[in-house]
């Protein structure tokens, strides 16, 4: 029989690979993630300074101000699950039942709630640019795209990085509300990848919201869309502004001859993690939001 610690080696990959192909907010994972190991909140330095003044040849350079304060990051969010896999149905489908679960389980509930969480949390935390509630339409649409661009750019948001998430559900809409041409008539291809220098990214809209209710597992499970929430037409997020941790914990596996409770596999999967727009980085989030 196969050691629990080494199918537990064996299906970290699995949930690695499954978060970076399904997740659409792993495209703002920072590069070089603040340390969370072995603490739950850290301390970020910010500095601003003064601008600049006139030149005196009698005085000199004219005395400026250098404000320094720490910024608070606490990671709030736990989640978990536990399910098991008969001995025998594992052992008759020569394991993949096992790493089946794992990997639907990974795609089909872990990454989708994760995407929702972020996106809900980016939209609601203060200060972020926000659009007046509207439902848009291909006459719409484009010149809301633009004000939000505008905004950035007025804002002094790096241009270069910049992604845009656009509801699925407008997909059609954007498509529509551009002409163009095709070089081929054996194949077309009318959905739309970018918009000036931006990548699009499409988001289906069970994970867009405003803000969503994380169910305890009680009676419910996942998330569903919080009671006051509205689902979101776009945002554009620059990855400078937000930091995306997670701190997944080894998958806890147990072989049938250890689980005590049945004669089977037992999974159990918890995820500490958390989602942060920096307090000085707030421009670099621009939200616009249906009506309803």
């Amino acid at each position: 029989m196969a050691n629990s610690i080494e199918y537990a080696k064996r299906f970290l990959p699995i949930i690695d690979a499954v978060y970076k192909q399904a997740s659409l907010t792993q495209s703002l994972d920072a590069a070089t993630q603040v340390d969370f190991s072995g603490v739950n909140e850290v301390k970020v330095l910010k500095v601003s300074t003064t601008g600049m003044g006139d030149y005196s040849r009698e005085n000199g350079y004219p005395k400026g101000d250098v404000t320094a304060t720490w910024e608070t990051l606490r990671l709030t969010e736990e989640r978990g699950k536990e399910f098991s896999v008969d001995r025998m149905d594992n052992e008759e489908t020569l394991g993949m039942v096992f790493g089946t679960v794992v990997g639907n389980f990974m795609r089909e509930h872990v990454v989708p709630e994760l995407d929702a969480y972020r996106f809900a949390r980016y939209a609601g935390t203060s200060g972020v640019s926000k659009a007046d509630p509207a439902d848009l339409d291909k006459d719409t649409i484009l010149a809301a795209i633009d004000e939000a661009v505008r905004k950035m750019d007025e804002d002094e948001v790096p241009m270069e990085g910049r992604r845009l998430f656009i509801n699925s559900d407008l997909k059609p809409i954007i498509n529509s509300a551009l002409a163009r041409q095709w070089g081929s008539d054996s194949t077309v291809n009318t959905v739309l990848a970018g918009y000036n220098n931006m990548p699009i990214v499409y988001v289906p809209k069970s994970r867009f919201y405003t803000a969503i209710t994380l169910n305890d597992g009680t009676s419910n499970w996942g998330y569903t869309k919080a009671e006051d929430a509205k689902s979101i037409n776009f945002m554009i997020v620059h990855p400078s502004a937000v930091l995306q941790v997670q701190k997944f914990a080894l998958p806890k596996i147990f072989d049938p001859d250890t689980n005590q409770d049945k004669d089977a596999w037992k999974f159990q999967f918890r995820l500490y993690h958390d989602c942060f727009v920096y307090e000085n980085k707030v421009a670099g989030v621009y939200v616009h939001s249906a009506t309803k």
